[in-house]
């Protein structure tokens, strides 16, 4: 369903499972789960997290991109759908629960207590969860999805990094 990183895992339903998940793969040891200098998660662990946790959320038409090489500002743009302004500020603060469950550094969070648009930034990850009227008229995933090469006014020379 959504494009693979490393081998496929098992859907995860909990949180706890989830934290084990990411401690029996190797990327978090137990040691760092109780103290403060834990270590952070791959990326791959965490496009892994956020996307379970959206599917748990309830989110609709969930919508990884792989934007890096298209841009500089993270690997992966994640967009889902709330159903409503209640379901998208739902979806957030589970997401933001998981993320702290799993040791991942704290996210930046803008719009969280408007709920139309909510954008997590977890650093090589960028989450935008909408309701489906606010996401239908900024349709971010035409502009993330173009191909490079086809960008209007974009030679080689002058892609972004």
């Amino acid at each position: 369903m959504y494009p693979p990183i490393t081998k496929p895992e098992r859907h995860i339903t909990n949180q706890e499972d989830k934290l084990a998940n990411l401690l029996q793969k190797g990327s978090i040891d137990k040691a760092s789960t109780k103290s403060s200098g834990a270590e952070v998660p791959s990326v791959e662990d965490v496009y892994s997290l956020v996307l379970s946790s959206l599917e748990d959320a309830k989110a609709e038409q969930i919508q990884p991109i792989n934007i890096s090489e298209k841009s500089s500002i993270g690997d992966y743009m994640i967009i889902a759908s709330g159903r409503s302004h209640r379901h998208v500020g739902a979806i957030a603060d589970l997401l933001l629960r998981d993320l702290k469950d799993a040791q991942v550094k704290t996210p930046r969070v803008e719009g969280q207590q408007n709920g139309d648009w909510v954008l997590i930034d977890i650093g090589d990850i960028i989450v935008h969860l909408f309701r489906p009227e606010v996401r239908e008229f900024y349709n971010l995933e035409k502009m993330w999805m173009l191909p490079v090469a086809s960008q209007p006014g974009m030679s080689n020379s002058n892609k972004p990094n």
